[in-house]
């Protein structure tokens, strides 16, 4: 009997608390293998016996799980790289799990080169879930292995492994501060490692839908979707615009954790307004009929849904870490400048998330003082926008600005 083995490339929270969690649970793998390039994380697992320990947030209390039997290599090591192209050729089942999908492609010891030189020697069939956030993840990764292999090993690909999206809706942390830590009661990943993972409960994680023999999964908790690009902008311009929202407002009123905000109550409905009037109508309007989500009960229901949980205080969501890196969420095609154009193309001026964006932009503002914020929105947002759209620029513009004005005075419902 052939011996089922999963392969993870990264260990951090979405890796540790959600592919290889769920791997470990099915309890279909014969071998759980994982990358890391860390050499103090791999030392960790291995001197506890290939056990980690995973923080999983509940609406009510923290769960602490462990799983075992991991084996951990580093691939900047050539024996440990060595055997972890070996497990490529047995695996039936792979998640990548990154910080973004530059990191796809560097080098001998990167995730692009090992699939590569493994590829071509399965007998076995292998699904691989790309899971960085990035709507074309798999797209990108397959592209960069078809670059390193020849015109007969490009032939077999689509019969060795089929890559997948994903829709990864799921929160998530690594917290490396010892005090914090023990302030949470957490369980580090190892005995002796001050790396804890933290990750909410929530595991409804969308994935392309399979196509067919000879390819299945092992892993049945993930639902599958004819076409992801609804639920990725469910996600970017729904959740992620939300969440970033309320961060850069929360960040003003000086609150440290997301959970402060659940006292809030003028932000809190704020929030929820943006959520269902401006985004959930543009989205409804542009995939009415796609699916159940999107209808004014579904998205109703998705909406009460996530409120509760970005604000949940097992989670320890700091309002920095949301609120980080606002000139990438400022991006033409990134959350509070794309979910505006959304619902300027369904007819719904976008007052709420106008004044996210200009409370992103205020931050920016402040860091590089000796630019004003007119000027900060044409190198930011300007460069992104595309031909189609482009006339949508002074509107945006506009909104943001007028905005700045307003950002310490009351929100309106």
């Amino acid at each position: 009997m052939t011996r089922r083995t999963f392969v993870g490339f990264g260990f951090g929270a979405i890796q540790g608390g959600l592919f290889l969690l769920e791997a470990h649970r099915s309890g279909r793998f014969d071998r759980l293998v994982v990358a890391e390039v860390i050499g103090d994380v791999v030392a960790a697992v291995r001197r506890a016996g290939g056990t980690y320990a995973v923080n999983v947030a509940t609406r009510s209390g923290l769960e602490r799980h462990r799983v075992s039997g991991v084996e951990i290599f580093n691939p900047s090591v050539p024996a440990d790289r060595a055997k972890l192209v070996e497990a490529i050729v047995d695996a039936c089942e792979m998640a990548t799990a990154l910080p973004s999908v530059d990191y796809y492609d560097h080098g001998a010891a990167s995730v692009t080169a090992m699939l590569a030189e493994a590829l071509p020697r399965k007998t076995t069939p292998a699904i691989l879930y790309a899971g960085e956030n990035h709507i074309r993840a798999a797209e990108i990764l397959e592209a960069a292995v078809r670059a390193r292999l020849g015109i007969d090993d490009i032939a077999r690909l689509p019969s060795q492994c089929c890559f997948l999206n994903t829709v990864i809706g799921k929160m998530s942390k690594v917290v490396t501060d010892p005090q914090e830590i023990r302030q949470w009661d957490l369980a580090p990943l190892a005995p002796d490692l001050p790396r804890a993972l933290l990750v909410e409960q929530f595991n409804r994680i969308l994935i392309n839908r399979l196509p067919g023999p000879p390819f299945s999964r092992a892993i049945t908790v993930f639902e599958e979707k004819p076409d992801l690009k609804p639920f990725e902008e469910a996600k970017l311009y729904g959740h992620n615009a939300t969440h970033a929202l309320i961060a850069y407002l929360a960040q003003r009123r000086g609150y440290r954790y997301m959970s402060d905000v659940a006292a809030d109550k003028a932000l809190l409905e704020f929030a929820r307004a943006a959520f269902l009037e401006e985004s959930g109508r543009a989205l409804i309007h542009r995939w009415a009929g796609v699916d159940a989500l999107f209808s004014p009960p579904g998205f109703a229901a998705y909406v009460n849904d996530l409120m509760e949980r970005m604000v949940n205080p097992w989670l320890r969501d700091a309002v920095d870490r949301v609120a980080r890196d606002p000139r990438r969420k400022l991006a033409w095609d990134d959350r509070l400048i794309g979910v505006m154009r959304l619902a300027l193309e369904a007819g719904i001026t976008p007052y709420r998330y106008a004044r996210g964006a200009a409370a992103a932009l205020a931050v920016i503002a402040r860091e590089e003082s000796q630019k004003s914020p007119s000027q900060l929105f044409d190198e930011i947002v300007v460069p992104g926008a595309e031909a189609t759209d482009a006339h949508r620029l002074p509107q945006l513009k506009q909104l943001v600005l007028e905005s700045l004005r307003d950002l310490d005075r009351p929100l309106p419902v």
